[in-house]
């Protein structure tokens, strides 16, 4: 049985930094696709950014690049997103997802391709 475990969330205050964690069980993710996706109270659980498997390519939604950075360890079966320069509007319950294959470009961003989900964590920025 996968299973998706986060860890890492909390209160910061605007300007600070967190550092998520998921960490899989069941089987190994080291060639698959693997995301972060958030959802703030009232939203839509958006994109934030992605490991593309095979070749590490990462991808970033716009509001992630140049702040956030996602990173394996594969020894681990492990992921993280450093967050870094935290604003209030990055609050929200983080999720980590995993996909049964690569991906590429849009197949990253759209959550619909992700196969298996973790409870979340909250990250709450105070500003």
């Amino acid at each position: 049985q996968v299973q998706l475990v986060e860890s890492g969330g909390g209160l910061v205050q605007a300007g600070g930094s967190l550092r998520l964690s998921c960490a899989a069980s069941g089987r190994t993710f080291s060639n698959y696709a693997m995301g972060w996706f958030r959802q703030a109270p009232g939203k839509d659980r958006e994109f934030v950014a992605a490991s593309a498997g095979s070749g590490s390519s990462a991808y970033y939604a716009d509001s992630a690049k140049g702040r956030f950075t996602i990173s394996r360890d594969i020894a681990k079966n492990t992921m993280y997103l450093q967050m870094n320069s935290l604003k209030p509007e990055d609050m929200a319950v983080y999720y980590c997802a995993a996909q049964n294959s690569g991906c590429s470009d849009y197949g990253c961003y759209d959550r619909s391709n992700y196969d298996y989900w973790g409870q979340g964590t909250q990250v709450t920025v105070s500003s």
